[in-house]
């Protein structure tokens, strides 16, 4: 009888833990599906379409598309732009399943890249512009080493104001935060007069 009473105790205080260890899988499980669920996005891509990507062009590539298979789901909205010595549009159009993918990363695989100078101005100025959806999710891949001196340079040195990057050893990948000050302000008036 006590052994019964010693099992049955160990058997309630096994359940919590099972309880949480079911919960955990069951959130790991279904987080894909979640992230999946939310709504369409535009997505920038602004590639240094200069002479020094040439030589990381590969490298790039292989990082974007598997940084595009993480955050494009359907409905997004892309726009990729060649920045060389003048920027322009590459590719744009909206995701609808693996075709959509592929045919974004193609664009990027297909850029040539030519000129010494990349007009990131140009391509971070038309982004900015764009407004389609509430939030959007820009990424910008510099190979020249002085390439981001004439942006911070120039007039569209404010668009890099809220901007991440992240370092390799040739080049760097940029998160620009663009149309963030007005949310900014907002939020922080709003914290302020509570």
């Amino acid at each position: 009888m006590i052994r019964t009473l010693a099992k049955k105790e160990d058997y309630r205080l096994g359940n919590p833990l099972k309880i949480m260890l079911f919960f955990v899988f069951s959130v790991f499980i279904n987080l894909p599906q979640v992230y999946a669920q939310r709504d369409p996005i535009d997505v920038y891509l602004i590639i240094d379409g200069s002479a020094s990507l040439a030589s990381v062009k590969n490298e790039v590539n292989a990082w974007i598309s598997v940084r595009l298979d993480q955050i494009l789901t359907d409905g997004d909205r892309v726009t990729v732009w060649s920045a060389g010595p003048q920027s322009k549009v590459i590719y744009t159009g909206k995701i609808d399943g693996a075709p959509g993918k592929d045919a974004v990363k193609k664009s990027i695989n297909d850029l040539v890249p030519s000129g010494n100078k990349p007009d990131f101005s140009g391509a971070l100025s038309d982004a900015a512009s764009r407004r389609n959806s509430s939030y959007s999710y820009t990424l910008l891949i510099s190979a020249s080493p002085a390439a981001l001196t004439s942006v911070l340079l120039s007039p569209q040195a404010n668009l890099l104001r809220f901007s991440r990057i992240e370092e390799f050893p040739d080049w760097r990948a940029l998160v620009v935060g663009l149309n963030l000050d007005a949310k900014v302000k907002k939020s922080a008036t709003a914290f302020f007069s509570q």
